[in-house]
């Protein structure tokens, strides 16, 4: 398969590493001193794309994927008030898409499980729920994209809350989400439920972001050749 990079920091170095491993090709490397090469007949050398980049750049560069006829792997977070837009954009050129906040196995099972539990506690309303994210200080957006599917999970499951603040909960209804920054932190996530009497968490770390970059590479060898909007549910079948 040929992969086209788009992004080529940290994530995009190491996703190229596990793609030769996995004897695939890179067909293309965009990043910040090269952007006007990321062009239809360029990304077309490809079979797939993956998106690494900026919030602020990430909808263009789908965009341009879906006009191209590529389809695309995102990773790229703090985006999502384009969502809306950019699904459209990928269902009027009968573009692919597939995003996923994390691209870690172990993390996607931490959604699953943070589901249930969230249902569990509509019967123990004693509890209250919390949410801690640790990162390494080159990450832009913060809260993590992570943290907040966290959140929405809980939200569409436990009744008691209706939304989510930055570093503090102005009212009961509202689940604190903690943004912590230091150096050399891949990603650490921790849902708390906290009583009186004793403290339930669903915890996950990340040893590197090998994990990560796996998990990308198989999303786009799940994505080759293929139309629609997919995401980690569809690759996992969780």
């Amino acid at each position: 398969m040929k992969i086209a990079l788009i992004g080529y920091g940290k994530m995009g170095r190491e996703i190229e590493t596990i793609s030769r491993e996995r004897n695939h090709t890179i067909a293309l490397v965009i990043d910040v001193n090269n952007q006007q090469d990321l062009r239809p007949e360029n990304l077309r050398k490809a079979d797939v794309a993956i998106e690494f980049t900026t919030p602020l750049s990430a909808p263009d560069n789908l965009r341009r994927c879906f006009e191209a006829g590529v389809p695309v792997v995102c990773g790229t977070t703090g985006w999502m008030d384009a969502w809306n837009t950019v699904a459209d954009a990928c269902k009027r050129t009968n573009g692919g898409l597939f995003y996923a906040s994390n691209f870690s196995l172990g993390v996607n099972i931490l959604f699953y499980l943070n589901k249930q539990l969230a249902r569990i506690m509509n019967r123990f309303n004693q509890y209250d729920v919390r949410i801690e994210e640790i990162h390494h200080t080159a990450k832009i957006d913060k809260p993590s994209g992570t943290a907040i599917t966290l959140a929405n999970d809980i939200i569409r499951e436990f009744k008691a809350k209706k939304r989510w603040e930055l570093d503090g909960a102005s009212t009961p209804q509202s689940i604190m989400i903690q943004a912590v920054r230091k150096e050399n932190i891949p990603g650490i996530h921790t849902v708390t439920w906290d009583s009186e009497n004793d403290i339930l968490q669903l915890h996950h770390s990340a040893k590197s972001r090998r994990g990560f970059a796996l998990g990308a590479i198989l999303a786009a060898e799940f994505m080759s050749g293929k139309k629609g909007i997919y995401g980690m549910n569809d690759l996992l079948q969780l």
